[in-house]
């Protein structure tokens, strides 16, 4: 399927009710209020479901959407709607990563999925999946091309989808940023963002509490295949004892993976019900993805991770080094 062919089916209705995955990033986040702004100025209605409000970085960029968090009010704003209604995923990998309600989302009629993971295998009865694009956001400006809005998108949707981009672009630094993106990206410059004020808003807002986090995160470094991969952990004690949350070391990653030698930075991190969620960022032809999947997640080629219960951070750290010393040598080949 194509951009084309999501048009279309977005045409074809006037009801949508858009959601993306659990713990929503800014590509994730911006993409949903991004199309739910571009959706409701050519007239449709939409309603976003979440399972949590965003996360305050990202909280502004919900403005004027209507967001949902309760299952049974979207169930009964479809049983409203009659056929007349669509469902769509974006940045969504896969079903179970939709959340605790993924299957009841999944039931909305037609449910398009719109991604750009590799590993993202088609769980809708439409998917548009680009893995060359360097976000959701991305796409979702293409589809706004297709939908031939582009030239009048709202300044606060153009926000959005840039916001997407530069997050899961790292600033455009990733291997994945094309020219595309940066044309794309200055498109959205003329539809009215201003970069500095968005770059203030998602790096420059670091509290007290952050500052100190981020030194007993950093005190956790280690390295391993002649400094390749470098590893750093967090703590539900570390975020209790700094009264900080996981939203305030989500870049922390970047510091390992600056360092010249490392190929593979990891970041693993202790949530409740004794699971560990880890985030692989890499460079060059380390394919963390690969990694990954060997766990039941997925991702790019960069950037993935997956989540795993009933492990210790060292336990899941010994487990995925000799995975990644694997893709050490394929990238090598």
């Amino acid at each position: 399927m194509n951009r084309k062919s999501a048009r279309q089916a977005i045409e074809a209705v006037q009801n949508i009710v858009l959601a993306t995955h659990v713990r929503p990033d800014g590509d994730a986040l911006g993409s949903l209020f991004g199309l739910a702004n571009i959706l409701t100025m050519m007239g449709k209605q939409t309603v976003c479901y979440l399972e949590e409000p965003p996360v305050e970085v990202y909280s502004s960029l919900a403005a004027g959407a209507r967001i949902e968090m309760d299952i049974n009010r979207i169930r009964a704003f479809v049983e409203e709607c009659g056929a007349d209604i669509m469902g769509i995923c974006l940045d969504c990998g896969d079903l179970p990563r939709l959340g605790k309600h993924g299957a009841a989302l999944r039931e909305i009629k037609p449910f398009l999925v719109i991604d750009h993971h590799q590993s993202n295998a088609g769980f809708g009865d439409l998917h548009w999946i680009e893995p060359h694009r360097s976000s959701t956001g991305e796409m979702i400006y293409d589809l706004s091309v297709e939908l031939g809005v582009a030239d009048s998108i709202s300044q606060e949707a153009a926000e959005c989808l840039y916001t997407a981009l530069v997050t899961d672009t790292g600033s455009f630094q990733y291997d994945c940023t094309s020219a595309h993106t940066f044309a794309v990206a200055g498109r959205l410059l003329n539809r009215g963002v201003r970069p500095a004020a968005i770059s203030q808003r998602l790096y420059d807002n670091a509290s007290f509490g952050s500052l100190q986090l981020m030194q007993l995160v950093l005190s956790t470094l280690q390295t391993f295949f002649d400094d390749q991969v470098a590893i750093i952990q967090v703590s539900r004690k570390m975020l209790q004892t700094t009264g900080t949350d996981y939203e305030d070391c989500d870049n922390l990653i970047n510091f390992p993976r600056s360092i010249r030698a490392v190929r593979a930075a990891v970041f693993l991190k202790e949530r409740k019900d004794d699971e560990v969620s880890v985030s692989i960022r890499a460079k060059g032809d380390c394919d963390v993805a690969w990694a990954a999947a060997q766990f039941g997640g997925g991702g790019h080629k960069n950037a993935a991770g997956f989540r795993m219960t009933g492990r210790s951070m060292e336990q899941v750290r010994d487990m995925l080094l000799p995975v990644l010393e694997q893709a050490l040598r394929q990238g090598k080949q």
